[in-house]
């Protein structure tokens, strides 16, 4: 059982982990740290408004057991050479400072931004480009580190590389234009006003979401030399908004193909690469990678977020778009919040162990 800890374990994303992490077979967290309001709190009482009595618990599972009263730590008193992994769940400005300071000795996956463009950083989804691993141990070498830095991608490019890899690996892919309608979880949790702001209405600007999602989409899908990424040769444009859903990112997209296409042709390749996908023996891994729906109502987040606790992409509205010669279009949904995040980091984690890169 290796030895984990969780930075940021207070907040939505850290509480995500907390549930993930639950009676996992490999993992263990044996110490959680969050800011110095909550340190020296059981983690049941640091999750508690002081004021109010009110539980701010974001999860539909219970606080599990193990956590309740475990201490919280400052993230100072962290000694990362007491864990075989940590999961930082930080903003991007804090995991530049912290992270690094924690890799020169122990490996973390991350789900901040921060060193996602980096050379010998890279973005690994498990399934779609496990080799790239492998860049973590030129990392290593590059940095003295006895650790590494393994960021996630950010939630909303999650879904869409899962659904362009068995596009790009039969058909070729030339440009792809995508829409996004990401759900509210994915901007926090903030009170009262962004409630106000949300309801009956659609907010067209997510703040530089677009520039992470075009980036990270060719990096994820590039080619591996063994010391270093080539992004993928397509283009990529998309418009990221905001919609009054809570868990879930939905995404239209449009793919123009290299070689001739058609729908069925694309669902096959989809199923296929489902039922073969490199994950499938890993305990978080989800029975099904992605589900083809021909009902054209589907998918919906409310009803299709949950697939597989969450860590399932869902494909419908799968056709032929007749004003290209070679292009396909279809809606996905992602739980931003699952497969886009905590549960996603795990799912690395135990892809980077079976690897021996942990």
């Amino acid at each position: 059982m290796l030895k984990v800890a969780v930075i940021g374990a207070t907040g939505a994303v850290g509480q995500e982990f907390i549930v993930a992490l639950n009676k996992h077979k490999w993992f263990q967290i044996t110490q959680v740290a969050a800011s110095e309001r909550s340190a020296g709190k059981k983690y049941i009482d640091a999750i508690r408004d002081p004021s109010s009595g009110i539980l701010r618990w974001h999860n539909r599972e219970e606080v599990p057991e193990y956590a309740r009263d475990m201490v919280v730590s400052k993230v100072d008193d962290i000694k990362p050479g007491n864990f075989d992994l940590i999961f930082t769940a930080l903003e991007s400005d804090d995991a530049k400072i912290i992270e690094p300071k924690f890799a020169k000795t122990t490996p973390v996956i991350s789900t901040a931004a921060a060193f996602r463009y980096e050379a010998d950083v890279p973005v690994v989804i498990p399934g779609i480009n496990d080799s790239h691993a492998e860049l973590l141990n030129v990392q290593r070498k590059n940095r003295g580190w006895k650790g590494f830095i393994a960021p996630l991608p950010n939630c909303t490019t999650t879904g869409l590389a899962i659904t362009l890899k068995p596009i790009l690996d039969k058909f070729g892919i030339e440009k792809v234009l995508m829409t996004s309608m990401q759900a509210l979880s994915g901007a926090g949790r903030s009170p009262g006003v962004i409630a106000l702001d949300i309801m009956d209405n659609v907010i067209p600007y997510i703040p530089k979401e677009e520039e992470k999602v075009q980036v990270e989409a060719k990096k994820i899908l590039g080619a591996f030399s063994g010391r270093s990424i080539s992004p993928a040769d397509f283009r990529v444009s998309c418009t990221c908004t905001r919609v009054p859903v809570i868990d879930g990112h939905t995404e239209t997209v449009f793919v123009e193909t290299e070689k001739p296409v058609d729908a069925e042709s694309v669902k096959k390749e989809m199923l296929d690469f489902s039922r073969n996908v490199s994950i499938k023996s890993l305990p978080t891994a989800p029975k099904d990678y992605i589900i083809v729906h021909d009902d054209p109502t589907r998918p919906q987040p409310r009803i299709d977020r949950e697939i597989n606790d969450g860590m399932t992409t869902v494909v419908g509205r799968l056709r032929k778009d007749t004003a290209f010669d070679n292009g396909i279009k279809y809606v996905l949904m992602s739980h931003n919040e699952k497969m886009g995040s905590a549960r996603g980091a795990v799912l690395l984690a135990e892809l980077l162990k079976g690897k021996a890169v942990l």
